[in-house]
């Protein structure tokens, strides 16, 4: 009896399920929080510069005297 990919395939999410149930959660919490900081980024990069960069005065140059 040869199985077909669909059957692969279904064996394969079952024993991911059985296996790894306790994970899940985890790796699904870290998506989302993954997903939020990726959406929360894009809103940032949108919104125009506000921010004022304080100029900062030129160094001043200390001459030596011998």
């Amino acid at each position: 009896m040869r199985l077909g990919w669909t059957e692969i395939i279904l064996i394969v999410i079952l024993v991911m399920i059985l296996f790894m149930s306790n994970k899940i959660p985890g790796m699904m919490r870290n998506l989302a929080n993954g997903i939020n900081v990726f959406k929360k980024e894009l809103k940032d990069t949108k919104k125009p510069e506000t921010k004022k960069v304080a100029k900062k005065a030129p160094a001043k140059k200390s001459v030596k005297k011998k």
